[in-house]
């Protein structure tokens, strides 16, 4: 089911008419007194009648709004114009919010793409886009966008890992565009029945469950601290490497390969130790120590 422009007229020439039919029925039933003709006091009940039958009709619609109409149980279009409205007054209308709304999901705690328990909350900006949609073809639309909407959550976190790894498969923690992109296409796909758009979606909270957060901090610091000896191994090693070949080109000191193999040594301590190094003057020959 698709929406349809609902039948409506502008509300304030029909108000205009309603007033007239309203004096005019005043007007027959005080002449019917002054000439006493019964037939004119039947017309001037009938225009009452008529009159508050048509007030029935009348209704407002605000900004970025939609009225529902239903006429006998039928679907008889949406009106979406703005300010004072009359429609047939045997149509039942029912408001449907077309302004952009948004809602934060629970904490989720979930198993990720490594069997790791992590708890993820998202943030879903939506808005209604087809008011029969939305009204009939889902019990309740706003419950229906965020039961699914945790369920897409719930879905795409089970196929990533919380921390990246060396395939360069994306992660949760470290690929957020790509995290986000998936997670509102997931609740898109989901809610095109209730006549709903996703504007957006984005993780808003994402750790390790508690009974595995202080193991994995520390997987975590350890990785931290392999990573930076790495580097600093590496950059120490370049260093060795350059002052070596510098001293050979221009000629400042000839090393054998014991000699060199312990400078190397020395040098590769300086550079990678965790404390300063207290520094000793050999005052002595080179070979002699």
């Amino acid at each position: 089911m698709n929406e349809q422009q609902g039948f409506s007229a502008a509300g304030i020439p029909t108000a205009a008419l309603v007033i007239f039919l309203a004096l005019l029925g005043l007007a027959c039933e005080g002449y019917a007194l002054l000439t006493q003709h019964p037939s004119l006091v039947a017309l001037g009940v009938a225009i009452h009648v008529l009159t508050a039958f048509m007030a029935k009709g009348f209704f407002q619609v605000a900004p970025n709004e939609g009225q529902v109409l239903q006429l006998f149980g039928k679907y008889h279009g949406t009106v979406r114009e703005e300010g004072l409205r009359w429609t047939n007054p045997f149509c039942t209308r029912r408001r449907v919010s077309l302004r952009v709304r948004n809602f934060e999901s629970g904490k989720l705690k979930v198993n990720d793409s490594d069997g790791n328990p992590i708890e993820i909350a998202a943030v879903v900006v939506w808005q209604v886009i087809d008011t029969a949609e939305a009204v009939f073809c889902v019990d309740d639309y706003e419950n229906f966008v965020t039961i699914q909407s945790e369920s897409a959550l719930r879905q795409m976190a089970q196929n990533y890992p919380y921390d990246a790894h060396d395939d360069g498969k994306p992660a949760l923690r470290s690929h957020g565009e790509v995290i986000n992109n998936h997670l509102r296409d997931e609740i898109q796909a989901r809610l095109d029945k209730a006549g709903v758009r996703v504007v957006e979606a984005r993780i808003s909270h994402l750790a390790y469950a508690q009974e595995i957060a202080q193991a994995m901090l520390q997987r975590q610091q350890a990785n931290a601290i392999v990573a930076a000896r790495e580097r600093i191994v590496e950059g120490a090693v370049g260093m060795v490497a350059m002052a070596l070949d510098r001293l050979k080109s221009q000629g400042v000191v000839e090393l054998d390969e014991e000699r060199r193999a312990a400078m190397v040594s020395n040098l590769l301590v300086v550079l990678c130790g965790d404390r300063a190094t207290q520094p000793v003057v050999n005052t002595g020959t080179l070979y002699g120590g």
